[in-house]
């Protein structure tokens, strides 16, 4: 069996074809700047990397494109469309429509498009996408995949805000969480890893990247998570300020003269380390000014680890013990001072970290980076998203 995985932006696509038998990635790519002048799509097959550089006026000509490149005599991985066996699509946010991962149909489509004002940066271009390989493939089955259906099983107490609860009823406004495939994926990897039954585990996993999020993973199920009804929730991350006061963005519209949409693309766009720093959203030029002497630096990796430290400690009593810490995703698995930082001072909770285990180039590979007498097992794994949505979907099917 053979699934494409799509994971569309509002002006990009990203794709792999997987070949199930062995979860081998046939091919891989990205298209850029679609509905924008100078579209181009990065295609890699072979050990090679072909550049095609095309306009591309929507997701559908992307699609196209797309699908033009796994059948190309040169590049090309499959003999024709017909190899391809579904196409699993990357959600953000189901809201409480959809629990798990769930058949494309007309009906599911008129669903999409009413809850996507849940997430409002994703959703609308996830549906893009979807309708977009409806175009070009009909009648090929189809799976949504939730980022968010791997929280579905928090309780009501670790979900719920402390809202009305008619307003709760009525606007399904509650904790929901991203990042659920990645979550899912390194939980699993970690037991796999260590030799142990998922469900006698109790793991924190820390996805760590220009989005962050953390979550308590307890017998294989996730019970809490950092991110809230919005990915804005939880530690600051590049742009993003993570938790805040709701009414400290109230005085701020108001000094700012800004509206409360505009409020949210303060908190959303311009905030979070980037704007603590005044310097970049990216952490590796944060760790160079910091360096360098920049204390607004230093003071933006030292808010984001700290935070990422009381996340891990709030979850520990959560679950009543902890077995496993998981670091992945970009910073995760590439910031060996970042790891350090963020269990530096856990040792009293038998949380002890191999600073020269820790320092290592990222090879793909898990690491084990806790002391030998750490009772708590520390580990890096890189994260795998596309190969959670392709075994979601040809689970389904």
């Amino acid at each position: 069996m053979k699934i494409l995985v799509i994971n569309a932006g509002s002006s990009s696509l990203k794709y792999q074809l997987i070949d199930m038998e062995n979860e081998e990635v046939l091919a891989k790519g990205g298209c850029e700047r679609i509905g924008i002048p100078g579209g181009k799509l990065t295609h890699k097959a072979h050990g090679e990397t072909y550049i095609i550089e095309r306009e591309m006026p929507t997701h559908t000509d992307a699609i196209a494109l797309v699908l033009d490149e796994l059948v190309d005599k040169t590049a090309g991985v499959i003999a024709s469309m017909e190899e391809i066996d579904a196409v699993g699509h990357r959600v953000v946010a189901s809201g409480e429509a959809f629990k798990k991962t769930t058949l494309v149909t007309d009906d599911v489509m008129v669903t999409m498009d009413e809850i996507a004002e849940l997430a409002p940066l994703h959703n609308p271009a996830a549906i893009l996408g979807v309708n977009a390989c409806r175009a070009v493939m009909p009648g090929k089955k189809m799976a949504l995949v939730f980022d968010t259906s791997f929280h579905a099983t928090m309780p009501d107490y670790a979900y719920m805000y402390a809202i009305d609860y008619d307003d709760y009823k009525a606007y399904h406004v509650r904790k929901y969480g991203a990042h659920g495939t990645s979550h899912k994926y390194v939980s699993g990897e970690a037991a796999k890893y260590l030799g142990r039954d998922i469900a006698s585990l109790k793991i924190v996993t820390c996805h760590l990247g220009n989005g962050s999020s953390i979550s308590a993973v307890k017998g294989g199920k996730c019970i809490d998570t950092s991110m809230g009804f919005t990915p804005l929730a939880g530690v600051p991350m590049g742009t993003r300020s993570g938790d805040i006061d709701v009414a400290a963005i109230d005085f701020l519209c108001d000094k700012k003269g800004m509206t409360m949409s505009e409020g949210l693309t303060y908190l959303n766009k311009r905030s979070g380390v980037l704007g603590i720093s005044g310097v970049s959203s990216d952490f590796r030029d944060l760790a160079a000014a910091k360096e360098a002497g920049n204390d607004r630096a230093r003071l933006a990796l030292d808010m984001f680890c700290y935070d990422c430290k009381k996340y891990i400690g709030a979850y520990m009593a959560a679950m009543g013990g902890l077995d496993v810490i998981v670091f992945t995703a970009g910073i995760g698995e590439n910031t060996p001072d970042v790891r350090e930082a963020v269990v530096s001072g856990l040792e009293a909770f038998g949380v002890k970290l191999d600073a020269a285990a820790n320092n290592y180039r990222n090879d793909g590979a898990v690491h084990e980076i806790s002391a030998k007498d750490s009772a708590v097992k520390i580990l890096v794994i890189p994260t795998n998203e596309e190969l959670v949505i392709a075994r979601e979907t040809a689970a389904l099917l």
